[in-house]
């Protein structure tokens, strides 16, 4: 699918109030979640966003600081902050999800929590990135009641290309993977949370087919995997294009719509496994 109308650049949009989410997504993982869609080579975003990335009044996202604020590109901007940050795959998620009615007429929330070049085992709980999203994971509900606030719907994971440098790292991806799934479930008290994370199109040549696998082959409940493989890569051959970032985005979506988006009070096994 191409990104019609993607040389058009967008202003911020004015909005004076940010709904409180009642759908919550947290985004994870390293820099093809944050977006380094349109980062040039000398390190600069092009500021092209794509219409299906545009901001909408319906999405929001939580700062670093915590708070609420109206969701635009690039959402990883103060969270990734020691990189350039571009276009990701979750505004084109979060608006397929709002255009498809997957949210109701409730409004969405994005956590932003991904940080380029990191590996699963810098995830792994105890360490700061995996606390720190535990934290804004917990935050992103805080004072909410059943009747008037949020809950997390998915974790959206896109992770693994440093994983793929060595022999070793690729080998216990899975454990390592699976065992990360357990205790973020465990840490938010949520046991059947649903997990949509995306299979690796980049990496070390050597072992990027080890985390493949490990990728493709985790099967827990309520866990549904999005192939990246064949999306458009830039000329660094290791981050997602703008193009394919909003595809990837609308992958995504399609798995959350037809895999969880009608649970309500319990969870259900997935109806397909995407990979």
């Amino acid at each position: 699918m191409g990104v019609a109308g993607s040389t058009s650049k967008v202003e911020s949009p004015d909005l004076e109030t940010t709904p409180r989410p009642k759908h919550i997504f947290i985004l994870s993982g390293q820099s093809n979640m944050a977006g380094r869609g349109g980062v040039t080579r000398n390190r600069h975003w092009d500021g092209v966003v794509p219409p299906q990335c545009h901001p909408n009044p319906a999405v929001s996202r939580l700062s670093a600081a915590l708070r609420w604020e109206p969701a635009r590109e690039p959402l990883h901007h103060d969270i990734d902050s020691k990189k350039v940050c571009g276009v990701g795959p979750g505004m084109a998620f979060a608006n397929a999800v709002v255009r498809r009615g997957g949210a109701g007429s409730e409004a969405v929330g994005l956590v932003p929590c991904a940080v380029g070049g990191t590996a699963i085992k810098e995830w792994a709980r105890g360490e700061n990135l995996y606390e720190n999203m535990v934290r804004r994971a917990r935050d992103s509900v805080k004072g909410s009641s059943a009747a008037a606030g949020g809950e997390i719907k998915a974790l959206i994971w896109y992770q693994g290309e440093s994983d793929t440098e060595n022999q070793r790292d690729a080998e216990a991806y899975r454990a390592n993977m699976e065992r990360f799934i357990h205790n973020f479930r465990q840490d938010l008290g949520l046991p059947s949370l649903p997990i949509i994370q995306v299979a690796i199109a980049s990496g070390d040549s050597r072992y990027i087919e080890r985390v493949r696998e490990a990728q493709l082959g985790i099967d827990l409940p309520n866990v549904v995997c999005v192939d990246a493989k064949g999306l458009p890569l830039k000329e660094d051959h290791l981050h997602l294009t703008t193009e394919a970032q909003v595809r990837l985005g609308l992958m995504l979506a399609e798995a959350y719509l037809n895999n969880f988006a009608s649970m309500k009070a319990s969870y259900r096994q997935p109806e397909a496994h995407y990979c």
